[in-house]
Parts: C-alpha cells; structure tokens; sequence
C-alpha cells in the first residue's frame, strides 16, 4: 500500500508559476514510478508528468513549462508549473505505481486554479 498527500494547490495569476507536493508513504513507495494527472471539469483526466529513477514523461500540452523532480531520501515528488494558463485549471493529482504510467495509487487531488 502507498498513501499519498499532496499540498500546494491554490490561486494563480495567469503566466505565474506554482510548486505541488506529493508525500508518499509505504512499504513499496520508494520502488514506485511517481506521477502527476490532472482533470478539468467536463474533460478526459491528463497525463501531466511521471518519473522514475531518472526517466521522465510528460504531457505534450505541459511540455517545456512543467518540471517533476522527486526526493527520493523524503519520499516526496515535486511538481513546478511556470507560464501557467487558464486551460491549466483543473484538480492535480499526486499518483504511485509501476513504470510507466504509476496509476495504482492516487492522492486525493488538489485544485489548481489559473484566473486573473
């Protein structure tokens, strides 16, 4: 099992940028692939971005703008959006699980809302 907090969400301007957190916790939590999705109201959930040991994917539409990097001493994945958009708005959520896509575990999600 893999529990999953994230932290940072909130208000932004648009072109601002904003850092999420994702600590994980568990038995296997350090051997996983770890990833961002996120899904807007009334759209498909995205693949924003995963990692493992050095590979890194991302989502074609945060491609150059978001960086996911992860401490492995703390457990915890880090998720830096600059140039945010409005299309960015959506709730972000922290994920667990093997490579490549780390979908067997989720966090409960964290609202990120781009807005002027």
């Amino acid at each position: 099992q893999v529990q999953l907090v994230e932290s940072g969400g909130g208000l932004v301007q648009p072109g601002g940028s904003l850092t999420l957190s994702c600590a994980a916790s568990g038995s296997i939590a350090s051997i996983y692939a770890m990833g961002w999705y996120r899904q807007a109201p009334g759209k498909q959930r995205e693949l924003v971005a995963v990692i493992t040991s050095g590979i890194i994917r991302y989502g074609s539409s945060v491609k150059g703008r978001f960086t996911i990097s992860r401490d492995n001493a703390k457990n915890t994945t880090y998720l830096q959006m600059s140039s945010l958009k409005p299309e960015d708005t959506a709730v972000y959520y922290c994920t667990s699980g093997p490579w490549p896509n780390a979908y067997e575990y989720w966090g409960q999600g964290t609202q990120v809302t781009v807005s002027s």
